[in-house]
C-alpha cells in the first residue's frame, strides 16, 4: 500500500551520487537518440539533429571500432541495426566521461533530490507512452495482424522465427487484447506521480515478457526492450527491497512516492498543470482514437481489397503456348494471393517450385486491370485485365514484363477456399474430448 511522499535523503553515499550521474547521462542520451515518435513534431526534430550522427557513427566503426564493414544502414524496421548498437555503446562512453566530468566538478554536492524527480519523471513518461503506444497497437491490433493468406500457404519451416511470433500473435485477438490490456494499464499508471511505483512494477512484468520474445524468437527490437526493462527498474528505485520484503520476507511494506519539489511561482505550477493535462489527453485520447482509425483502414477490421483470395492456376499460357505443370518451369504460376486492405492490396506470386514472393498490386476496378510488379525492379511487372467467366474463377490476359521485353500471358484461375485451413476454421472449443493437435 501506497504511503504519502518520502522524501529522499539529504546526503547520499558516494557510490550513490556516481551511479546516478551515469544513469542521468545514460538515460537522458538514450531517450534523445530513440524518441518513441508520439510527440507531434518529435520525429521532424529527430530527423534533423540525428543527421550528423550518420556521420559520427560510420566514422567510429571504420576507424576505431575498425569493423570489417562499413556502417550504411541505419534505424529502421530493425532497431538492432550495427549503427544502433554503436550509437549504445557511443552514449555509454559519453554518459561514462560526463560523470567522470560531474564527479570531479561536483564532489561536493551532498545529493541530487530534484534532478532526481525530474529524471524520475522523464523517464517515466518516456516509458509509459512507449507502453500506451505498445498497448494500442496490441489492443487495436494493428501490430499483429491476421495471418495474411500467403502466410498461410508457407509450411512452418519457410518462415523466420519472428515470422512464426507473428503468426502466432496475429492469430488470436483475445491474447492481442489481453497482452494489449496489460500494457496499456503500465503505460497509464506511469504518466501520474502517485501510481508510478506500481506502474514500474507492472511495466516491469509487461516489458520482460517483451524483451524474452524478442530474444526468443529473434525479433529486432532487443536493446529497446531491454531498456525498457531497466527503466521500469530504475523507476521503482528503492522498491524493489520493499516489494522483496513483501513477496519473499512475509513483512508488511508501504511504497515510497518520489517527492516532488515546491514551485513557488503560481503561474509556473498552473503551466505545469496544463501542460501535463494537454499531454495526458493528447496521448491516451489522441493516439487511442488515431488506432481506431488505423484499425479500420489497416486493421484487421479493414475492408478486403477487391478480388482478395487465393487462386489456384488452372490454364496458363504464354505467347500462346500451353505451359504444363512443371516443377522445373520459372513462368508459370502455381497459385496467385490477392491480400490486404483496400487501402494497401499487395499480391503474392507461388510459383511452380514452391516459392512465395510478394509484389506491389494496383486494382483499378474501372477497367478491370491488375497490375502486378517487383517491389525492387519494377520493370519487372505484369499488367493484366480480369474478369470471372463464373462464380470463384479468375480470368486474367495481358502482358508479361522484362525490362523492355513484353510477352503475352492468358491464366484461368480458380478459388481456394480460405476456410479450409485449420488455422482459420478451427475457432474456440471450450469443450474438447480429445486434443485437436495437428
Amino acid at each position: 500500500m501506497e504511503q504519502p511522499n518520502i522524501p529522499l535523503p539529504l546526503q547520499w553515499t558516494n557510490a550513490q551520487r556516481i551511479l546516478f550521474r551515469f544513469f542521468f547521462a545514460w538515460f537522458l542520451l538514450y531517450i534523445f537518440f530513440n524518441p518513441n515518435g508520439v510527440i507531434p513534431g518529435s520525429d521532424a526534430a529527430f530527423d534533423y539533429y540525428v543527421s550528423p550522427f550518420h556521420r559520427l557513427i560510420p566514422w567510429i566503426g571504420q576507424h576505431i571500432l575498425h569493423l570489417s564493414k562499413k556502417v550504411t544502414v541505419f534505424t529502421n524496421g530493425s532497431g538492432d541495426t550495427t549503427y544502433d548498437n554503436i550509437v549504445l555503446l557511443f552514449l555509454t562512453v559519453l554518459a561514462m566521461l560526463t560523470c567522470l566530468v560531474w564527479t570531479l566538478l561536483d564532489r561536493k554536492r551532498p545529493a541530487y533530490n530534484i534532478l532526481y524527480y525530474w529524471l524520475t519523471t522523464i523517464i517515466r513518461y518516456y516509458l509509459g507512452i512507449t507502453m500506451l503506444s505498445y498497448g494500442y497497437a496490441k489492443v487495436f491490433k494493428l501490430q499483429f495482424p491476421a495471418p495474411g493468406l500467403g502466410r498461410l500457404l508457407e509450411t512452418y519451416g519457410e518462415s523466420s522465427p519472428m515470422g512464426l511470433a507473428w503468426t502466432y500473435m496475429g492469430y488470436s485477438t483475445g491474447y492481442n487484447l489481453f497482452t494489449g490490456l496489460a500494457e496499456v494499464t503500465a503505460g497509464f499508471l506511469l504518466l501520474f506521480r502517485r501510481t508510478t511505483a506500481i506502474g514500474a512494477f507492472v511495466a516491469f512484468i509487461v516489458s520482460a515478457n517483451i524483451m524474452a520474445m524478442n530474444m526468443s524468437f529473434d525479433i529486432p527490437v532487443k536493446l529497446l526492450s531491454t531498456m525498457m526493462v531497466l527503466m521500469s527498474l530504475f523507476l521503482l528505485g528503492e522498491n524493489i527491497r520493499r516489494l522483496f520484503g513483501l513477496f519473499f520476507l512475509g513483512r508488511t511494506t508501504r511504497l515510497s512516492i518520489v517527492a516532488s519539489p515546491r514551485i513557488k511561482k503560481k503561474a509556473f505550477r498552473i503551466t505545469l498543470i496544463v501542460a501535463k493535462s494537454l499531454l495526458l489527453l493528447y496521448v491516451v485520447i489522441g493516439t487511442g482514437m488515431d488506432s481506431i482509425e488505423s484499425m479500420h483502414k489497416y486493421g484487421d477490421h479493414a475492408p478486403h481489397t477487391p478480388l482478395y483470395g487465393i487462386y489456384n492456376t488452372h490454364l496458363f499460357q504464354h505467347n500462346k503456348d500451353t505451359l504444363a505443370p512443371l516443377q522445373t518451369d520459372t513462368i508459370r504460376w502455381k497459385q496467385l494471393v490477392i491480400d490486404g486492405s483496400a487501402n494497401d492490396p499487395y499480391a503474392m506470386l507461388k510459383m511452380m517450385n514452391d516459392t512465395l514472393k510478394a509484389y506491389s498490386l494496383h486494382i483499378d476496378t474501372i477497367q478491370r486491370l491488375l497490375t502486378i510488379h517487383d517491389f525492387r525492379d519494377s520493370t519487372k511487372r505484369w499488367r493484366l485485365h480480369y474478369r470471372s467467366a463464373v462464380k470463384d474463377s479468375l480470368i486474367l490476359w495481358g502482358s508479361r514484363f522484362q525490362g523492355q521485353l513484353a510477352d503475352s500471358v492468358q491464366i484461368v484461375m480458380v478459388r481456394y477456399p480460405a476456410e479450409r485451413f485449420w488455422l482459420t476454421s478451427r475457432g474456440f472449443n471450450w469443450i474438447n474430448e480429445y486434443p485437436y493437435n495437428r
